[in-house]
C-alpha cells in the first residue's frame, strides 16, 4: 500500500507543476495585455485627445519699419601728399522701428549730417576697401547717429549709394 500511496503522490505532483506553470503563463499574458491596453490608451490620450478643439491665438503681424532719408553727402577723402584727391558720395537712409520715432528724429537731422560729414572727412580710401570697410563705416555711422538722437534709437543705417571717385 505504501507503494500505491507514493505512486498517487507522484502522479498528483506530476500534474501540479504543469497546472501551476499554465496558471503563471495565463497571468503573465493577462498582465502583458493589460499593460499594452493601458499604454495604447495613454498614447492616444497624450497625442490625440483634445488637440483638435484648441484654438491658438495668432501673433499680430510685425509692424513694418519706417525710413528717414538723409540728404546726400559728398566729402573728400584724406590722401597722401601728391596723390590725386578722391571723393566719397554717400546716400543714406535711417531705419527706425515705427513711424512716431520719425517725427522725433527729423529735427535732429542737421546734427546727424554734421556728425556723418566730420567722420567721413577723416577716412582714407583704404578704409573703405571691400565689404568689411563698408560694414565698419555702417556700424560707425549707426553708433554716431544713436549718440546724436538719444533717447531715440535707429535700428540701422542703410546705404542707397556709395561712390568713391
Amino acid at each position: 500500500m505504501a507503494e500505491k500511496d507514493q505512486a498517487e503522490k507522484t502522479a498528483a505532483e506530476g500534474d501540479a507543476p504543469p497546472a501551476s506553470k499554465k496558471k503563471k503563463l495565463i497571468l503573465i499574458a493577462a498582465a502583458v495585455a493589460v499593460l499594452c491596453l493601458a499604454g495604447g490608451a495613454g498614447a492616444w490620450f497624450f497625442f490625440f485627445h483634445g488637440h483638435g478643439d484648441e484654438q491658438h491665438a495668432e501673433a499680430p503681424p510685425p509692424k513694418p519699419p519706417a525710413f528717414i532719408e538723409v540728404p546726400d553727402m559728398l566729402v573728400n577723402l584724406v590722401g597722401a601728399p601728391g596723390e590725386r584727391v578722391q571723393y566719397l558720395k554717400v546716400k543714406v537712409v535711417l531705419e527706425v522701428k515705427d513711424e512716431p520715432q520719425v517725427e522725433k528724429i527729423k529735427p535732429a537731422l542737421p546734427r546727424v549730417t554734421d556728425l556723418f560729414q566730420t567722420y567721413m572727412r577723416e577716412l582714407r580710401p583704404s578704409d573703405l576697401n571691400g565689404s568689411a570697410g563698408l560694414f565698419r563705416l555702417k556700424e560707425e555711422l549707426t553708433r554716431r547717429v544713436n549718440t546724436a538722437i538719444a533717447p531715440s534709437h535707429v535700428s540701422a543705417v542703410l546705404f542707397k549709394e556709395v561712390v568713391i571717385q
